[in-house]
């Protein structure tokens, strides 16, 4: 894992104070693994608010490339006290979609729970390849839809 603080960053409008990132192998300790660093990480940003949806999330996030996409992944969260931006890339080719409400399935509310916690998803595909599935958290509307290229790929 890595760890890099930007102390010029002052608000959401500037670059993000805090970023860190790791990568996990597609097994599912690294759920585990991926939910750890979330809640060390924006505790240490001060951003206690947004740690339980940020955890929430990631933890769907990643257990959706253990489950689907087989191969290991780069988790990377970048933010400050008041908003975390989050992504995931894999280098699966497979795309994710919200599945329909069904009230007996006992799977398949992954990108549910995060389309309902987060304040922005989505997913980008990179030149070189798999997939980004982005996020945010506390961000206002004008911050949405981030452009940040994946800092971490997997070859």
């Amino acid at each position: 894992m890595s760890r890099h603080h930007n102390s010029s960053a002052v608000s959401a409008d500037a670059a993000p104070e805090y970023e860190a990132e790791c990568l996990l192998p597609a097994a599912p300790a690294s759920v585990r693994e991926a939910r750890s660093m979330v809640r060390r990480e924006l505790s240490l940003w001060g951003a206690d608010d947004l740690i339980d949806d940020c955890v929430l999330i990631i933890s769907e996030l990643v257990t959706n490339v253990v489950r689907h996409g087989g191969a290991a992944c780069a988790l990377r969260i970048c933010g400050g006290e008041s908003f975390v931006y989050g992504e995931l890339f894999d280098p699966g080719a497979g795309a994710p979609r919200i599945c329909e409400r069904d009230m007996d399935a006992t799977g398949g509310r992954g990108l549910q729970i995060v389309d309902s916690l987060a304040g922005d998803w989505g997913v980008t595909r990179p030149s070189s390849g798999g997939k980004v599935v982005w996020f945010t958290l506390g961000l206002p509307v004008s911050h949405r839809h981030p452009t940040v290229a994946p800092v971490l790929q997997l070859k």
